[in-house]
């Protein structure tokens, strides 16, 4: 997790760091003479003891944290820094013990203090060092990231609600016209008033529900299907799309108008008008994910875009919201796929 492009420096630097300050250490006890008892036995030994430690560091910070503290499994979190203690007392064993046994003919501890306990023992001062040191470090960059994710929300919501009030125009009256139209229509053109209905439920919707960042998946599949209707009505017998919804819909949270994107960049961009050729958006839900695989036709004069909420802002949107998720498409100059997959979150 944490040991990326962006995040190698600071990790070289943490590194560069500890040496300066042991090496500040011995030059603090060892007297102005210091430098002239270095002994190269010594600075052989120094490099084997660096070697052993950072092997830890790296073993903890990069595979034991990322997969035990972040999926909150706290025993398993133990066992791997317990085990910490062992792996750099075995680390350091081979090096010293074995390797430079084999080359220089000469031990690091005597007979008796390579016993296998009291090594570990022996080394356990060390360990405990290693081990707080790098598990401090992952928390440490967790936290970051976790505040740099906070801020972008913010701003991202900051965004979406000067937005949508830029398009609040008196929306009372709207609703209320609506409300008098379908109210009007309800007995003579029911089909008409349905639709007006439904309209003020969508508009409703996005003006004023779909303003948090996550919303219950039964809303969320009642405005894509909102969202078809108009396009059917729009079409009449000549629209082939279809939407199959698999598994128990409830109040499971998704990011809000996620779904959407789909339906409105197949509608934008796909052909739906061919019946050789449907479209389809598959939806499955589980028990502890969301599975979406869309597949249409391409137009040909048209292509794969990011306007409207976009591929882009929607993959920026997942990165801030989740750690893992997977959003892929293809295109191979006909059909068009998609294919998203994120956890589901449990109801506040």
């Amino acid at each position: 997790m944490n040991f990326k492009k962006s995040t190698a420096p600071y990790h070289l630097g943490f590194a560069l760091l500890i040496m300066i300050m042991d090496f500040f250490r011995m030059y603090v006890t060892g007297g102005p003479n210091f430098f002239q008892r270095i002994e190269p036995v010594g600075v052989l030994y120094k490099v084997t003891f660096y070697l052993s430690f950072f092997s830890v560091y790296w073993i903890n910070v990069g595979f034991i944290c990322p997969n035990t503290l972040k999926k909150k499994n706290i025993p398993l979190f133990v066992v791997g820094q317990l085990s910490l203690f062992i792996i750099f007392a075995g680390v350091r064993y081979l090096l010293e013990e074995v390797i430079i046994y084999q080359i220089g003919g000469f031990h690091n501890y005597s007979e008796r203090s390579r016993a296998f306990w009291y090594y570990i023992f022996d080394n356990s001062y060390f360990s405990l060092k290693i081990v707080l040191f790098s598990t401090f470090i992952y928390l440490l960059f967790v936290y970051l990231k976790n505040t740099q994710k906070i801020h972008e929300l913010q701003l991202e919501k900051q965004k979406a609600n000067l937005d949508a009030l830029k398009m609040q125009l008196e929306p009372h009256f709207l609703f209320n016209t609506l409300h008098v139209f379908y109210a009007e229509l309800a007995d003579k053109q029911p089909e008409t008033a349905k639709g007006i209905y439904k309209l003020s439920e969508f508009l409703r919707y996005v003006t004023y529900e779909a303003q948090e960042d996550y919303m219950p998946l039964h809303k969320e599949l009642k405005f894509i299907q909102d969202y078809i209707y108009f396009y059917e009505k729009r079409f009449e017998d000549n629209f082939y799309l279809t939407l199959d919804i698999t598994g128990t819909v409830g109040d499971q949270l998704v990011p809000s108008l996620c779904l959407i994107h789909f339906v409105e960049n197949m509608a934008k961009h796909g052909i739906l008008n061919d019946p050789h050729h449907p479209a389809s958006i598959s939806i499955a839900i589980s028990a502890g994910e969301l599975v979406v695989r869309t597949r249409n036709k391409i137009a040909e004069v048209d292509h794969y875009s990011s306007k409207g909420i976009g591929r882009q802002n929607l993959e920026t949107r997942l990165s801030l919201l989740y750690d893992q998720y997977t959003f892929t498409h293809s295109n191979d100059g006909q059909i068009f796929s998609a294919y998203l997959k994120i956890p589901l979150k449990t109801y506040r």
